[in-house]
């Protein structure tokens, strides 16, 4: 949260106090009354995303491993974009739906040729929000938005961007602000693809159900689009 506001870009609450006690962690953030969003709250909202990615750091990866959701997520300092991705969130993810019972058809075929989905684009390392998703974000008094409960780190900014399709939320105007101020490459539509593949299997391994399948739909396109 810190380390988002310092960017002055896109706002999120401040951070009054956060510790443990009690073999519990705690954290009071500053009261934000919601109010109804402006006319142009969501072109405002994709401007300033835009902005906070471009925010860099010379490594993917962050200070110290933290949470999505319930589920840890590691954080180690990469060079390599595709290897931390394949490391830190797809396989890391595959192994903890192994541990309940769940394996995933084309599994194999999809990490071993990862490197193929990125050919012609290397990402730089922005700073992420990481779990972007409509309930993460919202609108104060003055209708200005606002964002919370992160899981950041530093990595391709199109994770972001990718999670704000998964469960909507985001009109065309929050994208049309963003790529105004930093537009996409393409390819975008395939790795939109394989970055949302990290959300469902992590709701599988937190919720079970339909995620599975979700996941395995995705695995499967992806397959089918390997050059």
């Amino acid at each position: 949260m810190k380390e988002l506001k310092s960017t002055l870009t896109v706002d999120v609450p401040e951070v009054i106090i956060s510790g443990n006690a009690h073999d519990s962690s705690f954290l009071v953030l500053e009261f934000v009354n919601e109010g109804t969003p402006s006319s142009n709250a969501q072109r405002k909202l994709g401007g300033q995303l835009a902005k906070m990615h471009m925010q860099e750091k010379p490594y993917f990866g962050w200070k110290l491993d933290n949470c999505i959701g319930a589920t840890p997520q590691p954080n180690p300092k990469t060079e390599n974009w595709v290897s931390f991705y394949l490391n830190s969130r797809l396989i890391h993810q595959f192994d903890l739906a192994e541990k309940k019972g769940q394996t995933f058809t084309g599994k194999t075929e999809l990490t071993e040729n990862l490197e193929a989905l990125f050919i012609g684009y290397s990402p730089h390392p922005s700073l992420l929000h990481g779990d972007l998703w409509g309930g993460n974000s919202g609108y104060n008094q003055n209708g200005d938005p606002f964002i919370f409960d992160p899981a950041s780190y530093y990595g391709d900014r199109e994770a972001d961007l990718a999670f704000t399709y998964m469960f909507g939320g985001f009109n065309q105007s929050f994208y049309q602000g963003y790529e105004a101020i930093y537009p996409l490459e393409s390819g975008f539509s395939i790795r939109k693809i394989l970055y949302n593949l990290y959300h469902e299997l992590n709701h599988f391994n937190l919720f079970g159900g339909g995620y599975a399948n979700s996941a395995q739909s995705s695995i499967n396109h992806l397959i089918k689009n390997l050059p």
